[in-house]
């Protein structure tokens, strides 16, 4: 029961294992020939600020721990071969049966960097596409990357109100 398109699943490993995890698949891959198959592994990672004797500092740090990403078209062999991977523990799903992410989960986990281009930016005019203001005009006060939001002064009532929405919900006019 071969899918033909990879999808992402989640593998669960001991914690502190997730590199040496990443690391052996990626051997596994080559050593097989299986770059069709199994097609990508990510940790994700955020940046956050941390304070150590009142000094601050920029550092990388799991998203997920105790959790390995993995973009495979999901078989017998892979499933296999993931499964059996020195420190990994199992899938995430429902008993043994691995369950693919979604992709709004995808999105929301931010295990895929999505390239959003805009083409807009402060202080352009912009058309409100959908949702309960559809139709209605605004300036770009401020664009969250982030969180994939734009904020925009509607005039409504004889008055500016600051309105967040999805970048999606809006083009320059």
């Amino acid at each position: 029961m071969a899918l033909d398109t990879p999808k992402w699943y989640v593998a669960h490993t001991y914690s502190g294992y997730e590199n040496k995890v990443k690391a052996n698949i990626e051997k596994l891959v080559e050593n097989r020939d299986m770059q069709e198959a199994i097609v990508d592994i990510k940790i994700p990672m955020e940046e956050v600020v941390e304070v150590k004797d009142g000094v601050k500092k920029n550092v990388l740090r799991k998203k997920y721990p105790g959790y390995v990403f993995v973009k495979m078209i999901m078989n017998d062999e892979t499933w296999y071969i993931i499964r059996n991977t020195r420190g990994v523990t199992g899938f995430v799903g429902p008993g043994s049966k691995p369950v693919a992410l979604t992709e709004q989960e995808i999105d929301d986990m931010g295990v895929e960097k999505k390239i959003i281009t805009l083409n807009f930016g402060v202080g352009d005019v912009v058309l409100i596409k959908q949702g309960p203001l559809a139709n209605f005009t605004g300036a770009v006060t401020s664009i969250d990357l982030d969180k994939k939001l734009v904020t925009v002064n509607v005039s409504m009532f004889g008055r500016e109100t600051p309105v967040d929405l999805d970048i999606e919900q809006v083009e320059l006019t």
